[in-house]
């Protein structure tokens, strides 16, 4: 696949880096060759100095023979017309990240198509979902919703005295009623896909799969508490808060400590009644006993300086917050932010690749996960007809290397996968990838 990004920013050079694993050939464009020739240094691509709002220009990169072009530039206004110029001379599809939710709407979104723009993401709307799925089950590290909530994945931190720690996988399978199925182990540094003989430790980070009606056997199995959450402190008026204040349940009061006194005013003239806004600076001590900080249930820290997010969620520990989640954009940051036990961490170049990896696997994948934790991805993807994983009982198949089945939804109905579990044709399947091309699933479902 043809693949011409353009913005040799942060985001475009991390999809650039993780789309060039996917030997995909990829040629990153931008008009400041100091940005490419940065970006050129972390991967392998085709740097081309180059305005994306040129048509001469995109024609110079080839754009018409782009089997996708995306365009993830600072400037929303900037990536709509790329998009629309990248079609016009011959892109077969595009995407194009925007900040403004409206655009989302179904006849907004038929509109932009309409002017040959095939999807727009929003990554701070999908990193507001994240954080309200995490409100929503503060016990787990990470929470993602498949096949429309017929099954869950769920990442757990256990801890000494938990009834799963110091247990095998095969006495787990032996003991159960399958209904989850431990596809993955975060493991200090590294990411483990399981075996049979594979123990579970204290401080590993599980990997669940499961229907969402067992979720709380499985919270139960890992030992953690679930408190109600009745209060929320957010540190930074970010698009990300404003989005999530907006899903957060009216029956939790929330708090935002936001710097820019007009800022402020903003957002508190257009919040609902739940929430209070108060100006000043988040890593005051004064302003934090001012909101409450130590009756709060969850921290969210927003800012746009990732240290001081870490170390916020660090503070707010200290007041025996219970849950705490950072925004955290230093992906190489990611391993050491989670060994300091910090609660959740969002990373919205992970989320905008895991939207983008879509395209890749097309209409028979219905959601693409970047897992923030454990450096893999998890997809939902449909079984066709004589596809090699149908071929027989999971345990006989020649599975590549770095996958493994979570569960599935056949005709309707969510269940496990297990050893004898024969996959059949049109069955919507959980896999896990763990540095594995997604590109290759394509060949193994046919």
């Amino acid at each position: 696949m043809n693949i011409v990004i353009a913005g040799a920013g942060e985001v475009g050079t991390h999809l650039a880096k993780m789309l060039s694993q996917e030997d995909q050939d990829i040629v990153l464009i931008d008009p400041d060759p100091k940005r490419l020739e940065l970006a050129a240094m972390r991967t392998e691509l085709l740097p081309l100095v180059c305005n994306p709002l040129s048509p001469s220009d995109l024609k110079q990169a080839k754009v018409k023979d782009a089997d996708l072009f995306i365009s993830v530039m600072p400037a929303e206004a900037d990536n709509i017309l790329a998009c629309i110029l990248a079609a016009r001379i011959g892109a077969k599809k595009t995407l194009a990240r925007i900040n403004n939710i409206e655009y989302l709407k179904p006849d907004m979104a038929q509109y932009f198509r309409s002017m040959g723009i095939n999807t727009m993401i929003y990554p701070e709307l999908l990193a507001a979902h994240e954080i309200v799925s995490t409100i929503k089950n503060p016990w787990a590290r990470e929470y993602v919703e498949l096949f429309g909530g017929a099954l869950a994945l769920v990442g757990v931190k256990v801890r000494e005295g938990a009834p799963i720690v110091g247990k095998f996988l095969h006495e787990l399978t032996q003991a159960e009623d399958k209904y989850y199925h431990v596809v993955a182990i975060k493991r200090d540094l590294e990411t483990i896909i399981p075996k049979g003989r594979t123990q579970i430790l204290h401080s590993d980070i599980v990997f669940f799969a499961t229907v969402p009606s067992r979720l709380d056997d499985i919270r139960k199995l890992a030992g953690k508490r679930n408190p109600p959450i009745r209060k929320v402190v957010i540190m930074g008026g970010s698009r990300i808060a404003i989005r999530s204040i907006e899903m957060i349940p009216r029956s939790i009061q929330i708090s935002i400590i936001e710097q820019d006194k007009d800022k402020s005013m903003r957002i508190s003239a257009s919040s609902p009644t739940n929430v209070k806004v108060y100006n000043g600076d988040g890593r005051d001590s004064d302003i934090l006993r001012e909101v409450g900080l130590d009756q709060a249930d969850v921290f969210i820290a927003l800012t746009e300086n990732s240290e001081t997010n870490v170390l916020a969620c660090l503070g707010a520990k200290r007041f025996g917050v219970f849950k705490t989640i950072a925004k955290e954009e230093n992906i190489d940051y990611i391993s050491l932010a989670d060994r300091l036990d910090i609660g959740t961490l969002i990373n919205k170049k992970l989320l905008a690749a895991g939207s983008i990896f879509h395209f890749f696997l097309g209409e028979d994948s219905s959601t693409v996960k970047c897992l923030t934790l454990a450096n893999a991805d998890v997809a939902e993807l449909v079984a066709h007809r004589n596809a090699p994983v149908t071929k027989g009982p999971v345990k006989t198949l020649d599975i590549p290397e770095g996958i493994t089945f979570g569960g599935m939804v056949r005709n309707g109905v969510p269940q496990m996968i297990h050893g004898d579990t024969v996959i059949e044709p049109y069955d919507h399947v959980v896999v896990f990838c763990l540095n594995t091309p997604l590109n290759s699933l394509k060949e193994f479902f046919g």
